[in-house]
């Protein structure tokens, strides 16, 4: 089943400026500000925990930058026809993802965290694995 979402600007939350964000723990994903019509910033923290549990995939009309913070943390991208690889997030190396994609964290539930840089508004399109 495919499902759309749009993501319109300003898609993040009023933060004050030149002080100290304050993430939420165990969070799967949360926006933590961004730049109107430009950029927005998140944490990702999948509660998934194998390549097994993830059955659905995204893709956004727009790249998105994931850069591994800390724990471990493996994107799950489509190569089409239903075939998947997996990318190990490595600390401190930026993956630019245009494919479709989902992710686990292999050593539990929320225990790797990335940080996303995407676009301010954009459409997000969902698919189960094998439809893409």
């Amino acid at each position: 089943m495919t499902r759309t979402v749009e993501t319109r600007a300003p898609s993040f939350p009023e933060v004050v400026p030149d002080a100290a964000l304050t993430p939420v723990a165990a969070e799967r994903w949360q926006v933590l500000c961004g730049d109107t019509a430009h950029w927005r910033v998140g944490l990702y923290s999948p509660n998934l925990c194998s390549r097994a549990d993830v059955t659905e995939l995204e893709r956004h009309d727009c790249p998105e930058l994931f850069l591994l913070l800390d724990g471990r943390l493996t994107l799950v991208l489509s190569e089409g026809g239903g075939r998947v690889r997996e990318v190990a997030l490595d600390i401190g190396k930026p993956v630019l993802v245009t494919s479709p994609h989902n992710g686990y964290c292999p050593d539990g539930p929320h225990t790797g965290r990335a940080l996303v840089v995407e676009r301010d508004a954009f459409q997000t399109e969902y698919r189960d694995v094998s439809d893409w």
